[in-house]
């Protein structure tokens, strides 16, 4: 018999982007559907199982099974799978996700925060490999992060560790959706580093900058990473100010958790020659010496499966406590004769 398959979906405020991975992380089949929510809770509850229904056919087609799923989403996941606060799924409040799920399609479910699920999947399978201790940044439209910590995911007594955006930069600075000034996620996120572009231009000129009509998406500081390296110095600065704040952050981190390296990932981890270097500078100026020489920077090597691999590991490591192992397709009960 080969060995089944786990269903790794990364649900985001937007689109929903699905694969079944094997158990060595590879992504075999993957999906994408639009995140619907206007309609209410129970017609995207619909849309989310004919979507998993979908993979789980797939996988028929395959002559293969699904042995469960795993789903990364963005706030705070209580350990059984409770979506308690997501601010950009507010249908999902306090909603049991993971056990609706396991009732309507009959398998095991496991959800956790979708930053969570990018540390993992970089860890098991790619950039964060070396590490033993690292935090996986994800910098996109928001900031957010994973921490692993000596090879285990750490999520805090209620599931919300690793919120590194929301880190206080500058006490009298932007206001945050999350009601703080000067968080992070203000200055570093794809929103904010073309937030910065604006604001900066509009002080020198007067006029309406040239991103205006961009908006905060990874696609917006994309443009602005093209136009920092044809030279726009504005554009430039705009990603000197994240590396700094970053680096101010991560220097913070390095003494009090003395970690091993931190993973770029997320549209904006693209412009990392941009950042890097104001970073690094600011890094040396926070971090004591010893653990600022130990931490490595690297940029993810997943993309977009990152979350997608690591939902469907996370969820594998449940089956695998639960005595199921999808290497080998069996379960204790198999081999115990039960």
């Amino acid at each position: 018999m080969s060995a089944p398959l786990v269903i790794g979906i990364d649900l985001g405020g937007t689109n929903c982007r699905g694969g079944l991975v094997t158990a060595s992380g590879a992504l075999v089949s993957s999906r994408r559907m639009a995140t619907e929510t206007g309609e209410g809770l129970e017609p995207f509850l619909q849309h989310l199982v004919r979507f998993c229904g979908d993979l789980i056919a797939d996988a028929g087609d395959g002559g293969q099974r699904v042995a469960g799923i795993g789903i990364g989403t963005p706030g705070v996941i209580s350990s059984e799978g409770v979506v308690q606060i997501s601010p950009n799924l507010s249908v999902l409040n306090g909603f049991p996700l993971a056990r609706e799920l396991e009732n309507r399609l009959g398998l095991p479910v496991r959800v956790v925060n979708d930053a969570n699920a990018i540390a993992w999947g970089e860890g098991e399978f790619g950039a964060g490999r070396p590490f033993s201790s690292f935090v996986a940044l994800t910098l996109g439209t928001g900031v957010g992060g994973g921490l692993v910590l000596h090879r285990r995911l750490w999520l805090g007594s209620d599931g919300s560790a690793g919120e590194i955006g929301h880190v206080m930069v500058d006490a009298e600075g932007r206001l945050c959706g999350c009601g703080n000034r000067g968080c992070l996620e203000q200055y570093a996120s794809a929103k904010g580093i073309v937030l910065s572009y604006r604001n900066l231009v509009e002080r020198k000129s007067g006029n309406d900058p040239p991103c205006s009509g961009w908006g905060g998406s990874d696609g917006g500081a994309v443009a602005l990473a093209e136009a920092a390296r044809r030279g726009d110095l504005a554009a430039r600065a705009s990603f000197a100010e994240a590396g700094r704040r970053l680096g101010q952050v991560l220097g913070g981190v390095a003494n009090l958790l003395n970690l091993d390296g931190v993973v770029f990932c997320g549209g904006v981890s693209g412009s990392l020659d941009l950042i890097l270097p104001d970073l690094e500078d600011e890094l040396a100026h926070r971090a004591f010496a010893i653990p600022g020489a130990r931490l490595r920077i690297v940029a993810g090597e997943l993309g977009e499966q990152a979350g997608i691999v690591g939902a469907a590991a996370l969820a594998l490591e449940l089956l695998e406590e639960d005595g199921f192992s999808a290497r080998a397709g069996t379960s204790k009960e198999d081999v115990d004769g039960g």
